[in-house]
């Protein structure tokens, strides 16, 4: 794994466009700050950037060579440009189009997506947190191949944070969800939401990069990140999530003096001890527009599916080392599984610092881990960030 070390925007430093080395995460190849040989895909240098921005296609319809030369100017403009420069080549309107356009597409879907893929389709692609490291994302699409009429891809959240790129990294993806809304879904993580933007590096990106024009920009990314859908059921077998699976919220009216029952808040009776395995059905009510989901109410869904974890014991408990979601045990998965009829769960959430913490589960110093083995299936915890954390020594557990 890459060591830590500071993003070129981080102010208590001197600025910079270089990268340190990272670990490939198909072969374990390493890639320099400047283009070197990445397994064989790419030897030539960076493109100079010609100075000339990227505008917005005449009539709003994306071209895939238009999304590709988007790709291809985010990386160049991460190797040779000083991180405020950036609006020099993706200015503020081209920005705002393609996060505008692609909410418009995200609150079209449904909380919980279902994914079919049609016989054309040869592959499904599953791509865990991500954290800005834009380059190794660039180099998961040239290794596995782009998305089109024979691949999906299926982003699992945690786009941005902790990585130097969090910013190129999310408008590239929705650039490609604008492009093939039916062929690359994003799921929403627990990194994006306003709290974890604000103490984990995100929102700082944004101003550094974006300077007078941050606010605006950074509240249309919020207003985004609240549209993205929580999970995906995928060819009928298999269930993606951020954390994981979540509780029954068994809601019912609460009476404050001054209401009606008409004007009654609905709530999870705060005295109950008891939690219940919640169902898809739970997940296709549950209320998705909220930016931080406290994990209780009508938020202990969103909060539990972009915050749980799995454990080796039995059971269904608050997660107490998050101080939200849940931990959940082998037999929560058999049953999740069987109710519903699924093979495999696919979460994510969990790097490998997170699992140094957690001794009782296995290292995710490989990219993933097989946590859960049961008679209906397993459940995986895939993690695509291979120099993770880039900066910011922070608590794992986040």
């Amino acid at each position: 794994m890459g060591g830590r070390h500071t993003a070129p925007w981080c102010p208590c430093t001197r600025a910079s466009s270089t990268r340190s080395p990272t670990r490939s995460p198909r072969n374990g190849s390493s890639a320099s700050a400047h283009g070197s040989k990445i397994s064989g895909v790419r030897a030539e240098a960076p493109r100079k950037i010609s100075g000339a921005p990227v505008e917005w296609p005449h009539g709003g319809v994306l071209s895939r060579d238009w999304v590709l030369m988007l790709g291809e100017v985010l990386d160049t403009a991460s190797r040779r440009l000083q991180p405020q420069q950036l609006p020099t080549v993706l200015p503020v309107p081209v920005v705002d189009a393609i996060v505008t356009t692609a909410e418009r597409l995200l609150n079209g879907e449904p909380n919980c997506l279902k994914i079919d893929p049609e016989k054309s389709c040869t592959s499904v692609v599953l791509v865990g947190d991500v954290h800005g490291q834009l380059h190794d994302v660039l180099h998961l699409l040239e290794i596995t191949g782009y998305p089109g009429s024979d691949q999906i891809y299926v982003f699992n959240g945690d786009y941005v944070d902790r990585g130097a790129w969090g910013f190129e990294t999310y408008i590239l993806l929705l650039a490609w969800k604008v492009l093939l809304p039916k062929r690359v879904f994003l799921l929403r993580g627990n990194h994006e939401t306003r709290f974890c933007n604000i103490a984990y590096g995100f929102e700082e990106e944004v101003i550094v990069k974006y300077g007078d024009d941050a606010s605006f920009l950074y509240e249309k990314i919020l207003a985004s990140f609240e549209a993205l859908p929580l999970a995906a059921v995928v060819a009928s077998s298999v269930y993606v999530a951020h954390g994981g699976l979540f509780r029954h919220c068994q809601q019912a009216p609460v009476l404050t003096p001054g209401t009606t029952p008409n004007s009654s808040k609905r709530f999870m009776d705060p005295e109950s001890r008891s939690l219940k395995l919640g169902t898809l059905e739970d997940l296709a009510k549950a209320t998705r527009g909220v930016l931080d989901p406290s994990g209780v109410g009508h938020n202990a869904v969103p909060g539990d599916v972009l915050w749980s974890d799995p454990s080796p014991n039995p059971g269904l408990e608050f997660n107490a080392a998050r101080g939200i979601g849940l931990l959940f045990g082998p037999d929560c998965t058999q049953e999740f599984l069987q109710k519903h009829r699924l093979k495999l769960i696919v979460r994510s959430h969990e790097g490998p610092d997170a699992r140094e913490k957690r001794t009782d589960m296995k290292s995710m110093d490989n990219g993933y881990t097989i946590d859960h083995v049961v008679d209906a299936g397993k459940l995986i915890t895939l993690f695509s960030a291979p120099d993770y954390p880039q900066f910011q020594v922070f608590p794992a557990f986040i």
